[in-house]
């Protein structure tokens, strides 16, 4: 592919991917930044956001294990937009009925934007020089914290003016627009795809056992677990935490916001670290003991503290609670089998589901038993500091490149 061409359509990938990212975390993070207005419109204790959560992280576990497959049979431009699809409609369906509607919406949501990075990481995967991954998988990535701050300014901004359903609504109905606006890149985009490939329920454990059987990929992939596990604690329920400290719905959302643009250049930063400057592994192990130290300065916050100091920490968390993700999906790319990238990324993100189900558990019952938020975050930053220690030790892969 001449250079020219290559470099085109590394771009064209690149903001469509972005882009998709952007709604799928925009989609996905809404509920638990409107949470506050859901749960008193509802009449809900907040422990109950956890189960949310988590029943969110459990269908992502499910989809990400069984997506690799329908990647390869139908493309990941497709799969991109039948998550954009999926998802839209669970944020609907969270609006027009009972309690059990906006958890059923929760399991359709979670699982359809959970497929969005695995297929992205297969398409950059395929258009990527691969020194430069990092950085790419980087920019990419930033679409997550850019979809944060835009739920977290326009989330309490719609739920004002038309209620929180009405801010679902709106976001649901923008995510099916955006997956419309992608047809018209899959002639080039999915031309790699297998018509003849077919689905089968053994795919689950061959995902798992793919991962699991190569030390690389196994370290990524527990990694994974604790950074992703933090971070759905993070989002799920930073905004809660400053509304019982005293703090109105909207300058939480603020403060939540301004924390996400942070995690933009943090992104890019770590991602330009990675391509050649350090070797990604000792970038992602100083993230872990960074995100682990900003999670038990959580454990000393109250309500005397100021909302800029609580900004400060907030900022610390964002740029390495938010910021890893390009640096690790790049690796697992990296790392895995000849035509097999949707597959390793969506096997190593499925132990990252797995953090997203466990970890809010373990926030809320921390919650239920002492009754400090505090606690519970850094509770669910220990596994953080295992992998920190663990990456410490763990050999150089400094010939991969």
């Amino acid at each position: 592919m001449p250079p020219d061409r290559s470099t085109r359509l590394l771009v064209i990938v690149l903001v469509a991917m972005f882009l998709q990212q952007a709604f799928a975390t925009l989609g996905r993070s809404l509920p638990p930044i409107i949470a506050p207005a859901i749960l008193s419109d509802l009449a809900l204790d907040p422990a109950w956001l956890g189960v949310y959560v988590a029943l969110a992280a459990l269908s992502a576990l499910i989809f990400q294990l069984g997506c690799g497959s329908f990647i390869l049979r139908y493309g990941a431009m497709r799969m991109s937009q039948v998550a954009l699809v999926l998802l839209g409609i669970g944020l609907v369906l969270a609006t027009i009925g009972p309690v059990g509607l906006l958890l059923v919406s929760g399991v359709i949501g979670g699982g359809a934007a959970a497929m969005s990075t695995p297929a992205s990481s297969h398409l950059l995967g395929r258009y990527s020089p691969p020194r430069q991954a990092p950085l790419v998988f980087s920019i990419k990535q930033t679409a997550v914290p850019a979809g944060l701050l835009a739920a977290g300014i326009l989330g309490p901004w719609l739920t004002g003016l038309t209620g929180w359903r009405g801010a679902m609504i709106a976001a649901g109905l923008a995510c099916i627009a955006f997956a419309a606006m992608l047809e018209p890149l899959r002639g080039e985009f999915d031309a790699d795809r297998e018509p003849s490939r077919s689905f089968h329920a053994s795919d689950f454990l061959t995902t798992v056992t793919g991962v699991t059987g190569e030390a690389h990929l196994r370290r990524l992939a527990f990694a994974c677990f604790a950074f992703n596990g933090l971070q759905t604690v993070f989002t799920s329920y930073f905004v809660v935490v400053l509304t019982e400290l005293g703090h109105g719905l909207v300058a939480a959302g603020f403060v939540f916001s301004v924390a996400m643009v942070i995690a933009v250049p943090g992104r890019i930063f770590w991602g330009w670290l990675g391509s050649g400057y350090a070797e990604p592994a000792a970038v992602l192990c100083w993230l872990a003991l960074g995100m682990a130290g900003g999670s038990a300065a959580m454990a000393l916050i109250g309500p005397a503290w100021p909302l800029a100091l609580i900004g400060v920490l907030a900022v610390v968390l964002s740029a390495t609670v938010m910021s890893w993700h390009g640096v690790l999906l790049s690796e697992a790319a990296r790392l895995a089998p000849a035509g097999q990238r949707g597959s390793a990324t969506g096997g190593v993100l499925s132990f990252g589901q797995m953090g997203g189900l466990l970890l809010p558990l373990v926030y809320s019952g921390t919650l239920v038993a002492t009754g400090s938020h505090g606690l519970g975050f850094a509770a669910c930053g220990l596994p953080a500091l295992v992998v920190g220690v663990v990456l410490l030790r763990a050999p150089r892969d400094s010939d991969a490149r």
